[in-house]
């Protein structure tokens, strides 16, 4: 589990532990309540600051010396890395020493990096 997830469940877990206990409490006095309020999201307020400094979580994905890669009639040859990138966190990619792609037979052929 991340920092960044630790940190929201422990933030989220002391908010829900203090709201019961002043839940629990007795309510004599209606300032009680902004006293309550202004707790909780204090507490909030500090644990998300801490999440948001964090860093985010990074992919990277490397190829290096891939082979020779041959694409026939309408395929497609990678000689390196291929995917798709939409949605995912940041990613380092890396992409050497890649293979000969041929796409003399009609396809489409790359050499390195393709994004689908």
């Amino acid at each position: 589990m991340s920092a960044r997830r630790v940190t929201v469940l422990v933030t989220c877990t002391v908010v829900a532990v203090l709201a019961v206990v002043f839940a629990v409490g007795q309510w004599d006095r209606t300032s009680r309540v902004a006293t309550v309020v202004s707790a909780l999201a204090a507490v909030a307020s500090v644990g998300v600051g801490v999440w948001a400094a964090l860093p985010g979580s990074t992919r990277t994905v490397r190829a290096s010396q891939t082979g020779p890669a041959t694409a026939g009639l309408g395929g497609i040859a990678v000689s390196g890395v291929a995917g798709r990138l939409g949605g995912l966190p940041t990613q380092i990619i890396e992409v050497e020493a890649t293979g000969h792609a041929d796409a003399s037979n009609g396809g489409e052929a790359v050499t390195g990096f393709r994004s689908s």
